[in-house]
């Protein structure tokens, strides 16, 4: 068929599946034609991404993650009865987060409706998450209006989710796998998602900005102290330094209609007829309908402001670490070192050599550096079993980005020459298509140096700055981790997650030699073995490296020769408390 036969073949399938289709879903039918080279006629499977690279975008987006899920949860409970599935989507269409019905799981995640699947426009055709992406407000797009054949079944109602500075973060998606014809059944949906994506901005605002003045504000006063239209941030000169979408549609009216974060860095009394030292007038103390302002165009509204919480973050821990090196740690005054530190090497191009033990999250560092570096560029991984032959093919497809060096300590003498040689060529490359360096070990590197077992040119060109992460056992931060990967592996689980005391208290005890990987492993073991929404002792598997577990014929009458004292059966046995009484529970030698 020539090309000219087949375009009249595709516009033939547009037009007859025209019927009904608004302006929005007629311009986005075009761009898949005409700009993505996409065939209607072809249905083409869900592109779901692999999990290195869910992984990339979920850490990503951890943040907005985090400060989203206790309100999409309260979202997935209104509509799981109704066989909706929740989707929330970073700003390239890659889904980071998912509620849906474990029993359809097979065919939610054949539809796409599921972790990890990618609804960019250019990929998927017209679409929720895709046209919204792209037209940057909310919309539905209902069964024949999806641009692929394998999506017509769908229903899918997505809004976008911006940034505190007016940029595109997210997008929040609502689909059904089949749903009523006419596409007016989503009215509902349209206005639920809408008022969930309200409430996560206003909600990432009050987390960024807890050291700084915020005023919301509504047209109607009753629920202006419990879910205002919007809010801004001001700093102590009363200039706006963040804003949630709403406000920024109310204030750019007063601007012409200039959006695209125009607001920023205005002066509130632009605005309103109102100033910096009139923010306490507007604080809960004074009755809702008493706290009447005035926008400069006339309109009325209702203020509600919120005095500073705490005092202002240093501008490093406030704008450096608010992106991916921020979900390294909590605090923990090594690791605030560590990211502070990471932070202001980024931008250059300074080799860095991550060291720690094994699982001590070198490569997600590695990966953090390389993230918060502007632009778009590509990170590549050699590791030592490598084929040789292959590591120029490495550096040149890491151009630019980032060349990762997992583990040169394993690098024989031949192979530690080899490598130096490529970095020596590296240097003949032009600065643009230069890779950065970043190495990890869990080697003593400069002992090896010292002890002759590594080559000291080869190890001065990888490590100008050594980056070391301490071992698990020995950071302060555990409870931040712990509840920060329940978070992240919430989407294995429906409902929400929590650790009894007692099984928080048990992880905490253990050496976890495994580090960060170890903890992973664990709790994603107690929560397929947990039966409620609580993780207790029973739930968690035994350390892959602890003492062998007390046998059990001998439990009982050793428990019965303490007294039923299960510190001292312990004692006797040389094991944790923790582990004789899981093992109790487990043969029914406690009550329930």
């Amino acid at each position: 068929m020539s090309d000219l036969s087949h375009l009249r073949e595709i516009d033939q399938v547009l037009s007859g599946r025209a019927i009904g289709r608004d302006a929005l879903v007629e311009q986005s039918w075009r761009r898949c034609v005409e700009q993505y080279g996409m065939d209607p006629a072809k249905p083409s499977p869900a592109h779901i991404v692999t999990e290195a690279r869910l992984r990339e975008h979920r850490e990503q987006s951890e943040r907005l993650i985090a400060i989203a899920r206790s309100g999409l949860e309260a979202l997935f409970r209104q509509i799981a009865g109704q066989k909706y599935v929740l989707l929330l989507a970073d700003a390239k269409g890659v889904t980071v987060d998912y509620f849906g019905d474990p029993k359809f799981e097979d065919e939610l995640r054949q539809a796409g409706l599921f972790l990890g699947s990618d609804w960019s426009e250019s990929l998927a055709g017209t679409c929720g998450v895709g046209s919204c992406i792209i037209t940057r407000e909310a919309v539905t797009i209902h069964q024949s209006d999806h641009f692929d054949l394998t999506h017509t079944p769908l229903s899918c109602t997505a809004a976008p989710i911006f940034d505190t500075a007016g940029n595109l973060t997210a997008v929040l998606d609502i689909s059904l796998l089949r749903s009523p014809r006419p596409k007016i059944s989503q009215s509902l949906a349209l206005n639920l998602v809408k008022a969930s994506v309200r409430r996560v901005e206003m909600a990432n605002l009050m987390a960024i900005n807890r050291g700084d003045w915020v005023l919301r504000f509504s047209t109607s006063p009753e629920f202006l102290d419990v879910d205002p239209e919007a809010a801004v941030a001001l700093d102590g000169s009363g200039r706006i330094i963040g804003m949630t979408h709403g406000a920024e549609a109310v204030l750019a009216r007063q601007m012409g209609g200039r959006m695209g974060g125009a607001v920023i860095g205005e002066r509130i009394d632009r605005f309103f007829n109102l100033t910096i030292d009139s923010l306490p007038d507007l604080m809960r103390g004074r009755p809702t309908e008493d706290r009447l302002i005035q926008l400069r165009d006339g309109q009325a509204m209702f203020g509600h402001a919120i005095a500073p919480q705490s005092e202002r973050a240093p501008a490093l821990a406030r704008g450096d670490l608010a992106g991916p090196l921020q979900s390294i740690g909590g605090a923990d005054p090594h690791i605030r070192r560590l990211q502070a530190e990471a932070a202001r090497l980024a931008p250059t191009a300074i080799a860095l050599l991550v060291q720690g033990e094994t699982g001590t999250g070198k490569e997600r560092l590695a990966r953090a550096v390389h993230i918060s570096q502007s632009g778009s560029r590509p990170f590549v991984t050699l590791a030592g079993a490598t084929p040789s032959e292959g590591w120029p093919a490495l550096v040149e497809a890491a151009g630019g980005g980032t060349l990762f060096l997992d583990e040169p300590g394993d690098l024989s003498a031949a192979g530690q020459a080899r490598l130096l040689r490529l970095l020596a060529a590296c240097d003949a490359l032009p600065a643009q298509r230069r890779p950065r360096l970043i190495s990890a070990t869990a080697h003593d590197l400069a002992a090896q140096v010292r002890a002759g077992g590594f080559r000291a040119d080869l190890f001065f060109r990888l490590a100008p700055v050594t980056l070391t992460l301490p071992p698990l056992r020995l950071r302060q931060d555990f409870d931040w981790l712990l509840d920060r990967m329940l978070r992240q592996m919430g989407h294995l689980r429906p409902d929400s997650l929590r650790l009894s005391p007692a099984a928080r208290a048990e992880l905490k005890a253990r050496d976890w030699p495994g580090n960060l990987r170890e903890l992973a492993n664990t709790l994603e073991v107690a929560i397929a073995l947990a039966e409620g929404s609580v993780i207790d002792l029973p739930d968690l598997p035994p350390a892959p490296l602890s003492a062998p577990e007390a046998p059990q014929e001998h439990l009982a009458d050793i428990l019965a020769a303490c007294g039923g004292n299960m510190s001292l059966a312990a004692r006797r046995l040389g094991v944790n408390r923790s582990t004789i009484l899981r093992r109790a529970r487990r043969e029914g030698l406690t009550g329930p």
